[in-house]
This record gives C-alpha cells, structure tokens and sequence, in this order.
C-alpha cells in the first residue's frame, strides 16, 4: 500500500447530485484521488471493512481514470468487493438497482447527469447509500468535512482490472474483489418484474394489430444505449434502426445529453413527420426522459408523471404493490395533485433532489413521483429513471388503445390542466443571481395582496422561500425556491440550480390550472404570456443579470 501526502482542494463540496466540475479541474494532480479518499474516509471505519459497493458511470470522458482511481483506493481502504457494470457503464437507475439486489453498503456513480462531456465538458462523482438512492445532506456534508482536512490518501496502484471481462478478479490475497457484472442484467431482470413483457411484444410487434407500433428513442450517445437494444430490440422484438445515437460516446457525440425540446430537437423534427406513434429521449445517465406523441406532440414532465399515476393499474407493479401516496418536487407542476386529490391518496410536495423521494419510499408512503426536469420514477429503485417511464407509456397506450396526444387530453378534460413552462438562465453571474434572489426573498411579505393585471388580474395570496420538514425523521431543509403563489392556484417560483458547474443558472418556473376544456388547446406560452411578464417584472431579472431572453425555454 502507498500512502501519498496531499493537500485539500477548495470547493469539493457535493451538490444535488454529487461533485461536478469540468474535467480539466478532476484532472488535477491528486484532485480525484482526493474525493474518493474522501467519500470513504466519511464512510464509518466499521461499516467500509469488508463492504461492498457498486461502481458505475455514463461512459463520458476521463470515466475510465476515475474507475481506476476508484479501484485503488477502495483496495487500500478496507472494502472487501467491488461491483463494477461491465466497461464501466451502469446507468444510474441501475446502480440503485444493483445495490438493492446486492445488499450493498452503496456505489460510487460517475457521471454529471444531463450535462455536457468530453475533455472540455464536466465529470462528476455521486454517491448513493445503502437503499439506492443519493446520500442525504448529513452524509455529503461529511464527505464535505473530510475534504477540508484530508493530509493523505493511500492506494494500491498494482490493482488493475480489465474491465471488459466479466467475472471476479482476486487480489491482495482474497481480501479485496473486483466482480465485473453485465450492465444490463440486473436492472432487466428488475423491469420484467414491473411490466408485463409478453404484453409489450405483442403490442409492439403487432400481434392484435394490422402493423407494429412505431416507437423511436434517442439515447443521446449516452448510458441508456445498451439498455434500449437489449429491451426494445432482444426483449420486446422491435427493430434497432428505431434507436437512434445507441453506443455510449465518451463525449456523447459532440450532444449536450439533455432530453429536452432544445437539446433534442433533432428528435422532435422526426415526430413531425408523423411516421412514428411514440418518441422518447434519455439523458446522459438514463435518469431522465422526454415524451413526445405522433406529429411531435410534447408531454411535459409534470403532466407525464400525473398521466402514469392515473393509469397506474395499466402497469402489473402497481396492481400488485398498489399506490401508497404521491409526490413531486416544489417547481413541478400541480397536475399530479389533482389526481392525488381525486383519487384520495397520500401527497407530498418535496424539494428538488431525489434522495427526499426515498425517504418517503423507505417509510411506505410513496409509489410514484417525479420532478419537472425530466425525472419520473417509483418505488421499484430509489432514483429516477428514464427508461421505466418509457415502459409506463407503452404500458398505458397498450392497455387503453389511445394514441399518446388522445391519452394526455383525456387526462386534462378529467381533471383540468396545469399549463406549465420552464425558464433556465444559464452560467449567470453568480453574485448578480443572489443579489436578485436575496432582494426577492427581502419582499416576500409585502407581495402578499399585491395584485398585477396583465390581460387577466393576478392576485398573490402568499410569498414565501420554501422549507421542507420531513415527514419521517422530521428534518428540515430551508431556502429551496421563493414561491409567489396567486389566489387562483397559479404559481411563479424562482430557484436556483445546484447541477451547473460555471456561474450560476437561474429557473423560473411557471404554473397555471385550467378547468376549461375549451382553453386546453391553447399554446402554452399564449396561455402563461402574462404571468411570464409578471414575474419578470417582479423579479427585475434583466436589471440583475442582463440577460433578456432564458438560455432554454421548457
């Protein structure tokens, strides 16, 4: 074993999602090496001796280094085993359901989710704990700590593995294994247990139709790739020229693999032609999804995951395990509280970050849950997960015979219709982003009774910066986005993203209901034009950072 001097790095600090930085900042002399020391160091001594963790990541730039790095250290830091994903790629959803299947202490995911990768793009590093999902705060901010005073870290650098061979490799005289498993195996395993799979290939294939569905999925040159030939094209039988961008590129072919309007217009393009039924993008990692009907017709992520919670009985999970409550994050749009409120079931409004999700799986309150970023997810893992809502989809579309856009209009005739949009700002000034939010959280109080008319009067019924008390152990989680909420139910929401690694991205998130089924057809930036100018306003948003126009509008 080498033990190597080393002095702390400012700024290790784990975000929502773990540590992310651009590449060139972990190719830092000892920079990686000194997080992963780290992480373990927070890991109490008798709980890292003789545990096992799952290892994993998107396939994206320096990944194979890190692994390495992972590796070496784990082996001179009393971890017994290593369950590595096969070349290194396990999608995040997957390594939640490898440390499930396994028992094991946690894993150690490489990746930087949504954002862009390559030598100039961003790496990140997350850890997830013992029930799959990302490590609370009390967690990452002793990983934090360790970072701050960490004098060495120590390795083994004769540990190498070929990470191409499945199997166990043996060192240091049996008391450390590297198993190198299929990427796939376990978390397919898994999606046979939610879904029905002969169902779907009958569906799929055509076999009650005259033709097979047409189903397009683009994978961005991400980790979903070989997840999505395994399940559409081995399982299910449908034809692999249906995904598009399937191999896991260390740069994810110059996309920014994000699966949204913007980053996947190229996909939204195909949908307008109208040659297929069902499209759906993935991001970087596999947690995130985008759904798209015939004729490029867009579902948004609030509507998609209240849609799956009011046709859950078309998923055998759900017939089974029943729905135990439902949950969103804060800026997620209201749609699933009306079917939560129809159907009388348990609600929680969280905070962004899935590890507040799990929580409240682990105690039995939660089936189903989602966040406006593109992440929808259930119990089966303790994170979001891309590739289980495309299957919800087709489930729901096999079971009711409607085509997508029919589905998503029947949802709003029966229970009315969230209008909703997404603004990000992206890499602002980080000072002039506080001082807006800082003078906006200054004049909560005295926004309430103001009334603003722009083509309709708006009237606020309350302002607040939103705090989370968690149910379960009560925790309290502060400052997580000013809320300017409208005697209507209308809601505008300002709050700052913790997953950008340069400057600061200010979102501002509208949300307004509409009962009217006449008014449903409207455009969705028609419909929120005056709330959009309020919040501009109220927000003095150019006055602070200068920018006239968001980065990406969802």
């Amino acid at each position: 074993m080498e033990i190597v001097a080393t002095v702390p790095y400012e700024g290790q600090k784990p975000g929502t999602s773990g540590l992310r930085k651009k590449v060139s900042v972990f190719q830092q002399v000892g920079y990686t090496e000194n997080f992963i020391q780290s992480l373990l160091n927070a890991i109490p001594a008798q709980q890292r001796n003789g545990c096992t963790l799952v290892v994993g990541g998107d396939g994206r730039y320096f990944m194979a280094k890190a692994l390495n790095v992972v590796v070496q250290i784990a082996s001179a830091n009393d971890v017994a085993r290593l369950v590595v994903g096969q070349n290194g790629i396990l999608s995040t959803p997957a390594v939640s359901c490898v440390i499930r299947k396994r028992k094991a202490l946690g894993g150690i995911i490489m990746t930087a989710s949504h954002n862009p990768g390559g030598l100039h793009g961003d790496f990140g590093i997350k850890f997830n704990v013992s029930n799959g999902g990302p490590a609370p705060e009390s967690v990452t901010n002793a990983i934090y700590e360790q970072t701050t005073s960490l004098s060495h870290y120590q390795l083994h650098r004769n540990v190498q593995v070929e990470f191409n061979q499945l199997g166990e490799h043996v060192f240091l005289d049996g008391k450390f294994v590297v198993e190198v498993v299929s990427s796939t195996d376990d978390y397919v395993d898994l999606m046979k247990e939610v879904f029905d799979f002969p169902a779907l290939k009958s569906f799929l294939t055509g076999a009650k139709r005259k033709n097979p569905f047409p189903i397009i999925v683009d994978c961005m040159s991400g980790v979903v790739g070989p997840y999505a030939k395994r399940i559409f094209c081995d399982e299910l039988c449908s034809s692999e020229a249906r995904i598009r961008n399937g191999e896991p590129l260390l740069d994810f072919g110059g996309h920014h693999p994000d699966p949204n309007l913007t980053y996947a217009a190229d996909l939204v393009a195909i949908l307008k032609t109208g040659d297929y039924d069902l499209g759906a993008a993935f991001d970087g990692d596999g947690d995130r999804n985008m759904i798209l009907g015939k004729n490029g017709f867009f579902v948004t992520p609030s509507d998609s995951v209240a849609i799956i919670a009011a046709n859950s009985q078309a998923i055998p999970y759900f017939r089974t395990h029943g729905l135990k409550g439902l949950a969103r994050s804060m800026p997620t749009g209201a749609a699933i509280d009306c079917v939560a409120k129809a159907e009388g079931l348990p609600f929680y409004e969280v905070p962004t970050g899935w590890k507040y999700f799990g929580n409240l799986m682990d105690a039995g309150r939660l089936s189903l849950c989602g966040e406006e970023s593109f992440g929808t997810g259930s119990d089966h893992v303790r994170e979001k997960d891309g590739l289980w809502a495309v299957l919800a989809w087709l489930s729901l579309l096999a079971a009711t015979g409607q085509s997508v856009e029919e589905v998503v209009c029947a949802h709003w005739k029966k229970y009315g219709r969230n209008f909703y949009t997404r603004y990000d700002y992206e890499e602002v000034d980080a000072a002039a982003a506080n001082r807006m939010m800082n003078e906006l959280r200054s004049k909560c109080q005295s926004l309430v009774g103001m009334k603003y008319s722009n083509d309709k009067e708006y009237e606020v019924k309350e302002c607040d910066d939103f705090a989370y008390e968690d149910p379960v152990d009560h925790s309290t989680t502060e400052k997580q986005g000013i809320r300017i909420i409208f005697t209507d139910g209308s809601r505008i929401i300002f709050r700052l993203s913790g997953t950008g690694v340069s400057g600061a991205t200010i979102r501002l998130y509208i949300d307004s209901y509409e009962k009217d089924s006449g008014k449903h057809t409207m455009e969705t930036q028609e419909a929120l034009a005056p709330l959009v100018s309020i919040a501009l306003a109220v927000s003095k948003l150019k006055h602070h950072t200068g920018r006239d126009r968001p980065t990406v509008i969802t």
